[in-house]
């Protein structure tokens, strides 16, 4: 069996005997021909399969270890089709602080139609476990949180899980699965939005769903099939094509942010640093070992009265954007951007203020990231 990182390269290659070609041929192609009436044929139909894409499937099992991987058309894709395994009358537990775009797609489609959702701080066990009842059907969280970068113990979620036979739905996005593989953990479905560091070059909007088992994925594939929300054939060849460099680009994020949180540590207009192991989190040390790293995002909260949009307004070297996980350095503040849609009040109570700032550390040369910093702080 080959090492992760030559499981990146090779895992989901297709050999093009008529060429030779060493990469995945893209295949634009609606349709296929059946070589003759009542052949059973491996494609048909564009939504229902494409050679490229199933390449990119193939290789997104082989790195998280699951049964198979469904390519979509964008994170929020893969979300709706992790949520299409549930019906109207079944209950989840979430994650009290999940992305804007989960709480936007659960308010105004999931609760209307039915399911509902009890939200709780996935770092206390206790409280998911109280959490449970007689129609619980999943737990649904973020390893790591965005914005404020909280860990939850995947191990000892899953435990729960299992104990009350429902599943466990993670979104791994923050991670990868360089840092972490959920499945092995006991996961039973992982999502990530692909745009992010599976892809890594902010020229990608795609979504990833990972099943553990069978009887999961085919439906998740019956949801794929019946709503085409899927992956097209040239940017599956540019998500392969990006995950291939996962491994080398997350190494460099990893180094990049630690010696910007060295800086961030010693400046006087920051409050406090969120970043785990850098900001008290009660399950850093229980769970480190899941996890080889904690990838590139950090966010640090100015001083009371400071104001986080002329920081922003300032940056040069890094882009005042959305997204994460790229090779150039992002900056946002969370509250008036990818948390915009929570109510300030629900916003506030989980620890997302308008002062917060989140960074995602590229791979530039660490002095200029950490020089653009320092100048965009003097205006705060």
């Amino acid at each position: 069996m080959s090492k992760f990182n030559t499981t990146l390269i090779h895992g989901g290659k297709v050999d093009d005997n008529n060429t030779g070609a060493i990469n995945t041929p893209v295949y634009n192609s609606s349709t296929y021909v059946y070589p003759k009436f009542g052949a059973d044929v491996r494609w048909d139909y564009e939504r229902s399969g494409n050679p490229t894409r199933a390449s990119v499937e193939q290789l997104l099992a082989k790195l998280e270890n699951g049964f198979a991987g469904f390519a979509f058309a964008s994170g929020m894709a893969a979300i709706t089709a992790a949520f299409s395994l549930f019906k109207p009358g079944d209950n989840i537990v979430i994650g009290e602080n999940i992305y804007g775009g989960t709480f936007r797609y659960i308010n105004e489609y999931l609760k209307p139609n039915g399911i509902t959702f009890t939200s709780v701080d996935t770092r206390d066990s206790d409280a998911v476990e109280k959490a449970i009842s007689a129609d619980t059907k999943a737990i649904y969280f973020e390893t790591v949180t965005n914005p404020l970068l909280q860990l939850t113990d995947v191990r000892q979620i899953t435990a729960i899980a299992k104990k009350h036979h429902i599943l466990t739905l993670i979104d791994n996005t923050f991670l990868s699965p360089y840092l972490q593989q959920p499945l092995n953990l006991g996961a039973d479905v992982v999502i990530h939005s692909a745009t992010k560091y599976l892809a890594g070059h902010s020229d990608l909007v795609a979504g990833v769903v990972v099943a553990k088992d069978k009887d999961v994925a085919e439906q998740i594939y019956n949801y794929q099939n019946t709503t085409g929300a899927v992956l097209p054939p040239q940017e599956s060849s540019i998500l392969q094509r990006g995950i291939q460099t996962l491994a080398v680009r997350m190494d460099r994020h990893l180094f990049n942010v630690q010696k910007v949180i060295e800086f961030l540590e010693k400046d006087s207009h920051i409050s406090v640093i969120h970043y785990p192991g850098h900001d008290g989190d009660k399950n850093f040390e229980a769970i480190k070992d899941e996890c080889k790293g904690f990838g590139g995002v950090l966010s640090f909260e100015l001083n009371p009265g400071l104001d986080a949009k002329e920081f922003v307004n300032h940056i040069k070297v890094f882009s005042f954007a959305v997204s994460l996980g790229a090779v150039e350095s992002l900056a946002e503040v969370p509250a008036f951007q990818s948390h915009a849609e929570i109510p300030r009040e629900e916003r506030l109570k989980v620890g997302i203020k308008d002062e917060l700032i989140r960074l995602s550390i590229g791979l530039e040369d660490y002095h200029d990231l950490i020089d653009d910093i320092k100048q965009a702080l003097e205006y705060v």
